[in-house]
């Protein structure tokens, strides 16, 4: 019988080769629960489908006959050093993948040499990643409803030590997010198939759940109800601190409160990153959200190149939605992004293999990123740019 193609369908990730086959990895490892709800899109998920449709319109156009045998893809990232261009983006709920998943995450990103940024509805505090993980430590903000949330996560991040605050405003109108919602009958309760399908996930639940319990939203915990403390309950809760009136005097005011890097994540018009840099930011993340936000909304990619040329050299550039392999990341880089947020690629990491798991993310898109670089005929990230690049389908 003829052999066919097929992904490997087992459980052990150091099988992955890249991060799709990570990510069908990752499904068999934890609840159908847990994997919608980082794999999941907004509504007809478009947005999502779009992502990837941007990256696959950009050829490339390679040199040759380069000695590329000392390439590296080392960049100064707010005058500090990194062993690549990447990022790990503020996720939410990460204890429902691996106990202690942000732990897991800052420590696999400290190894790789690269910021880690942890969400305001992390599920481990500040204080203890800070203690715990080490390396570069971001922390991502929301400004809600009551004002003093943002004051003591501000204090705290200060008192941690962490390098950047990076204000998420494009998520206070809370994205519909259906196949996510399908898992549950009622806000926090699923619906008796997955209830079945946890039962068939005992490895995760001993891990997960037991002995430890339910995670819970830590860096907020004082300000939610006690019914609302554990993710099982908070999860649905929580949109309902995040209010409509962010607006461009709270950014003022974080620059005033805040003393280091400050970070705009939700920028996609020239307009907004030129108002961001006025107002004193350090850098800004061209975002939608990995397709969980608005749907039907342009891909940063896109608009990527119109940014950089009006802002790059006053702002830290930061790009993400999408990326899944390096050639994504090259193509970023030589458009003018100084540097790639990653959230999905080392979730499927962790899903599947915990601390180690995300590692191997991590090495799947650098080892790309280092072929790529070779296969162009460079040498580091300094020598691309769009004369590399073609659009295949130029609209």
């Amino acid at each position: 019988m003829a052999l066919q193609r097929k992904l490997y369908t087992g459980t052990d990730f150091r099988r992955a080769l890249s991060i799709e086959e990570l990510r069908s990895i990752a499904r068999r490892c934890v609840p159908h629960f847990a994997f919608e709800y980082v794999d999941c899109g907004a509504e007809d998920e478009v947005t999502l489908r779009r992502n990837r449709a941007a990256f696959e319109s950009i050829g490339w156009v390679p040199n040759t006959l380069v000695d590329t045998s000392a390439r590296h893809q080392r960049i100064t990232l707010f005058g500090r050093p990194s062993s690549s261009p990447l990022v790990i983006a503020p996720t939410a709920m990460n204890g429902m993948l691996r106990h202690r998943g942000d732990v897991a995450l800052a420590r696999a990103a400290a190894t790789a040499g690269i910021p880690f940024t942890l969400s305001t509805f992390s599920n481990v505090q500040i204080e203890a990643l800070a203690t715990k993980a080490g390396g570069r430590l971001w922390m991502q903000l929301y400004i809600m409803k009551d004002r003093s949330i943002a004051r003591n996560i501000i204090r705290r991040a200060d008192l941690a030590g962490c390098e950047a605050l990076v204000l998420t405003s494009d998520a206070n109108v809370f994205g519909r997010r259906e196949w996510d919602q399908r898992n549950y009958r009622a806000p926090g309760k699923l619906t008796l198939r997955n209830l079945a399908d946890v039962a068939l996930h005992p490895r995760w639940f001993l891990n997960v759940i037991v002995p430890h319990g339910v995670p819970r939203f830590e860096n907020v915990i004082d300000f939610l109800p006690a019914e609302a403390r554990s993710a099982r309950v908070g999860v649905g809760y929580l949109p309902k601190l995040l209010v409509p009136d962010v607006t461009w005097d709270d950014l003022k005011w974080l620059r005033e409160e805040w003393p280091r890097k400050l970070i705009l994540k939700g920028v996609l018009n020239v307009a907004d990153a030129q108002r961001a840099a006025d107002l004193g930011c350090d850098g800004i993340v061209l975002t939608n959200h990995g397709g969980r936000q608005l749907d039907g909304c342009v891909s940063p990619i896109d608009v990527l190149p119109e940014i950089a040329a009006a802002v790059g050299d006053r702002l830290a550039i930061v790009v993400d939605s999408g990326f899944r392999r390096g050639a994504d990341v090259v193509k970023a880089i030589a458009l003018g992004a100084h540097a790639v947020m990653i959230g999905a690629a080392p979730l499927y990491g962790l899903a599947a293999g915990g601390e180690e798991g995300a590692r191997h993310a991590i090495g799947i898109i650098t080892g790309e990123v280092d072929r790529v670089l070779g296969q162009l005929g460079c040498t580091s990230l300094q020598e691309l740019g769009p004369h590399l690049l073609v659009r295949a389908n130029p609209s």
